[in-house]
């Protein structure tokens, strides 16, 4: 058993395969656990702060369910309620939230605000999403995958369209270090930092897996499943235009799936999705259940992280 205890989670870059795998078989192990109607309380008496400065649905719900489960308590606290970065250095909040709370969830827009609430707070800081990771739905698309097919290492994943953004990122980090085999379908200007290729590269060596970025549809084939996200992340609103132009060739549809030459692939989506853009409706509804596995599953891996780095386990 991974100890994990005390450490903050703020991208799959600082964990080690094993401990990755642990995080979802104990997010598995928790899912069947509260499916037979039993919780816990590995975090009875601890108090989480819930800091959100972009809105969401799956993070906030998992976060406040999961507490809510092993016997903790959740405060949600949007950018209007602190000051966080405005009247108040991100150092300070940390200080005076980490005096006050057992644990702090951040979700927002720079990676770097995030890292100065776990530097600064003296407790584990757990990343919600920022404009660069988005960690724990990594986790959570492993644990569907694992449902899926079993296992994890040897399969073959295809991230189709905007390959520069958080979901992108955290794929290849978290794929290449667990064994999949992962793939980045998108148009040239959209294609990753090399200098994150080139550290998921020598991931992928490790593991035994590959890296490939490419702007070829074919590139699909063979693929266990297609993942594919909105075209414009929040913030990116002004550039849906030019996004629609540049990626309606790479939407998911039955055309791109066929050519996977297999009936077993699984699309997946961390959502919200815009169908009729990057995925077309019908495509989506043939593949719901694992979609929402997919979302479902956002709370048990998030369980996981918060019982791992801050609940007493028995």
């Amino acid at each position: 058993m991974a100890n994990l205890k005390g450490r903050s989670f703020l991208t799959l870059k600082d964990f080690t395969p094993e401990e990755i795998l642990y995080l979802v078989d104990l997010a598995a192990d928790l899912k069947a656990k509260k499916k037979k109607g039993i919780t816990g309380n590995s975090l009875k008496g601890k108090n989480i702060a819930l800091i959100f400065e972009k809105p969401s649905t799956r993070t906030r719900c998992s976060f406040t369910i999961g507490c809510a489960d092993e016997g903790g308590y959740a405060e949600y606290l949007s950018s209007d309620d602190i000051q966080l970065g405005h009247k108040e250095s991100i150092e300070d909040t940390a200080r005076v939230l980490g005096r006050m709370f057992d644990g702090i969830e951040y979700r927002g827009f720079k990676q770097e605000t995030v890292e100065k609430l776990a530097k600064y707070s003296g407790v584990p800081v757990w990343n919600g999403l920022t404009d660069e990771y988005h960690p724990t739905q990594i986790l959570a698309d492993f644990l569907t995958l694992k449902e899926q097919f079993g296992t994890l290492k040897g399969l073959k994943l295809v991230f189709v369209g905007d390959g520069r953004n958080n979901m992108a990122n955290s794929l290849m980090i978290g794929c290449a270090k667990v064994g999949v085999n992962f793939v980045i379908l998108a148009p040239k200007s959209l294609w990753p930092q090399e200098e994150l290729v080139e550290l998921c590269g020598a991931y992928a060596k490790e593991s035994g897996s590959t890296i490939e970025i490419t702007e070829e549809l074919d590139a699909v084939k063979g693929a266990d499943a297609i993942y594919t996200d909105v075209w414009c992340s929040m913030g990116e609103e002004d550039k849906a235009a030019e996004r629609i132009a540049l990626l309606t060739p790479y939407q998911v549809n039955d055309a791109l799936m066929a050519k996977t030459g297999k009936d077993s692939t699984v699309f997946l989506h961390c959502l919200p999705a815009v169908k009729g853009k990057e995925v077309t409706a019908e495509l989506f509804e043939k593949h719901a259940d694992v979609v929402f596995d997919e979302a479902e599953n956002r709370m048990h891996t998030i369980k996981a992280v918060m019982v791992a780095t801050l609940g007493n386990l028995e």
